[in-house]
């Protein structure tokens, strides 16, 4: 069977666990076509993303007028179902923030999308995120394209639930996989109850890199990484903060932020006016070879987020034995177990953050790698790729 990869930019740096699964998917002896609504806006320094950016395809590099040829195309051999398409992208033009002039070209995208996927022979579109890429999926399905299914994250698509026209989108879906229970319940408030029984729970999954990496012990150095986005609700700002209290304290210590983004020049700024120069390494994007190495030369993974689904950097730190420290906010709870695997503080405590810190810091080095063994063994247990690509390939027979 071929099924379809639709995802708004494909490949991204931080979306490796759409990478992995499609990855899975093909092992388990399924075609899968990738597609994307637009390029990506960065620059690409992992291998794997650059060999998945050669083989995907963008909607909008087809062009207005192949856009345009292929909507009268459709209109004019099948204009029940382009009616119904079009009084879809303005419905859901109506209750979204983005208007109708948005989801008209969500519809143009879509009726591409339909002749790529007919041509090839897709048999199901799978979608990443709740957004514009399953807009573009639910209508593709109203103009006679195929059974589709999405996934859904958090925060942003939760967060804008009201104005993406969920109740919809679940409705006319297959099935929708949730990356947690929390994601799922959040879920349930947006559509019709009678289509809960829709809603699965497929987990973002490691591969073989980070489940079959043999024990490393940990590093003497005092050191912490955190791998994420410069963005404001990854917590950055805060996790500075609790930093500066700790190096007034004489505590020894260096923190490794991995990432980059529009958040940048206020962490650089901060990080002088904090005194924390010498402390803290702002490292860039790494690869995933390289983002593994750094998590294991560090004893500690930190992650401060103020709003998140459920990371998977924090699955890549616990699979090689690495405690955490994080927030318990979304389905972050579901993974990292307060005082076994690591540590779970208030989201914007400065106080608890730099409480966590010193005690992960001060701790002896065989209770650490306990939690950290704990967390390898919870890892193991909930986030095998492979496994959860199962679950989503049964999920997609299902649909013949």
């Amino acid at each position: 069977m071929i099924v379809a990869y639709l995802v708004a930019q494909y490949p991204k740096t931080s979306h490796s666990f759409i990478r992995r699964e499609i990855a899975a998917l093909e092992r388990l002896g399924l075609e899968v076509r990738r597609y994307a609504v637009r390029r990506i806006d960065e620059v690409l320094v992992d291998p794997a993303d650059v060999a998945e950016s050669k083989i995907t395809r963008v909607l909008l590099d087809a062009g207005a007028w192949t856009t345009l040829a292929h909507v009268a195309l459709l209109g004019f051999s099948r204009p029940g179902r382009w009616l119904a398409a079009m009084r879809q992208a303005l419905r859901m033009g109506r209750r979204s923030e983005r208007g109708r002039l948005y989801h008209l070209a969500y519809f143009g995208e879509a009726c591409t999308l339909v002749r790529w996927m007919e041509r090839e022979g897709v048999g199901h579109l799978h979608a990443h995120f709740g957004t514009n890429a399953t807009a573009v999926a639910l209508l593709a399905r109203c103009l006679g394209g195929p059974p589709y299914s999405f996934t859904v994250h958090g925060p942003h698509d939760l967060t804008m639930s009201p104005l993406l026209s969920f109740e919809d989108k679940v409705r006319e879906a297959g099935f929708v996989a949730t990356i947690s229970h929390h994601t799922r319940a959040q879920l349930m408030r947006f559509c019709d109850p009678r289509d809960w029984e829709k809603l699965h729970i497929v987990r973002c999954g490691l591969d073989s890199i980070y489940l079959q990496q043999p024990p490393v012990a940990l590093p003497k150095e005092p050191r912490l990484v955190c791998v994420a986005r410069f963005d404001p609700e990854k917590g950055h700002l805060v996790l500075l903060e609790a930093a500066a209290k700790l190096a007034k304290e004489g505590l020894a210590f260096e923190i490794d932020l991995i990432g980059d983004g529009t958040l940048r020049p206020q962490i650089e700024r901060a990080i002088g006016e904090l005194g924390l120069q010498g402390r803290v390494v702002l490292s860039g994007w790494l690869s995933s070879e390289q983002v593994r190495d750094r998590l294991l030369a560090s004893r500690i993974f930190v992650l401060p987020s103020f709003a998140e689904g459920l990371p998977v950097v924090l699955m890549e730190a616990l699979a090689i034995g690495r405690p955490v420290i994080t927030t318990y906010v979304a389905g972050i709870p579901e993974l990292v177990v307060d005082g076994e695997n690591g540590w779970l503080v208030p989201a914007s405590s400065v106080e608890d953050l730099a409480r966590a810190m010193r005690a992960a810091l001060t701790a002896p080095e065989a209770e650490l790698a306990r939690m950290g063994a704990r967390g390898r063994e919870r890892v193991l247990r909930q986030h095998d790729v492979d496994v959860e690509a199962k679950k989503l390939a049964l999920l997609v027979a299902a649909q013949r």
